[in-house]
């Protein structure tokens, strides 16, 4: 522990190494176009590792990783932080368990937060990768995915996010016209949810094409 730190430094330098790993495979994907997209981990129960604003997600190294508090604040930094850190750390705030959020922009899941957001939800059903979500043991029944206007308000947007959170369980959510939010108590937990996610919406968005969908 750096004592002239709130947090452990060695701790953070194993995240940020985690974070650059996973990021660079999901930007050689093509979830991360430009600049675009935000990734962060658990630090500990005050404080969360997030990806620097602006950066080239697949070239990400130590240094665009930096310190969040809670509050979504930097914490003995200089750098800024993503407009969209609240998005992060209510998720830690409000769940201990959740050690992990990714924000991914891929194409199927912009154009299906596109063609839902009329309706303000993508709905799976019978899907045997519904059991990829942590607690849903069954293909039967329905998991639904919100999808929130977009709007550069965070704390409105992370306050109907939390409305939604008290109502039912959620492994992630979309933006209209933005991307995917998805979280899981880990790096590989959340990105089974995020590979669930674009797997499920590329199916929709595939059954939409043959008009089995409207």
């Amino acid at each position: 522990m750096n004592n002239a730190l709130p947090y452990d430094a060695d701790r953070l330098r194993g995240l940020a190494d985690e974070i650059i790993v996973n990021v660079r495979e999901l930007a050689q994907a093509g979830w991360t176009p430009a600049t675009s997209s935000n990734f962060s981990r658990r630090l500990d129960d005050r404080h969360a590792a997030i990806t620097v604003s602006g950066r080239d997600k697949g070239r990400l190294t130590p240094d665009d990783i930096m310190v969040v508090d809670f509050d979504g604040q930097p914490v003995a930094t200089a750098h800024r932080p993503s407009a969209e850190t609240l998005l992060h750390t209510q998720l830690y705030r409000r769940f201990p368990e959740v050690g992990c959020v990714l924000h991914t922009h891929s194409p199927v899941q912009t154009i299906a937060s596109r063609l839902y957001a009329g309706a303000g939800h993508v709905r799976f059903e019978g899907y045997e990768l519904q059991k990829a979500f942590a607690g849903n043991t069954t293909h039967e029944g329905s998991v639904d995915v919100p999808v929130f206007a977009n709007t550069q308000d965070m704390p409105t947007l992370a306050a109907q996010v939390d409305v939604l959170l008290d109502r039912q369980p959620l492994w992630g959510y979309l933006i209209d016209g933005h991307g995917l939010y998805a979280w899981g108590r880990d790096m590989a937990e959340a990105r089974r949810h995020l590979e669930a996610f674009e797997f499920l919406l590329g199916c929709e968005l595939e059954l939409r094409k043959l008009g089995a969908r409207t």
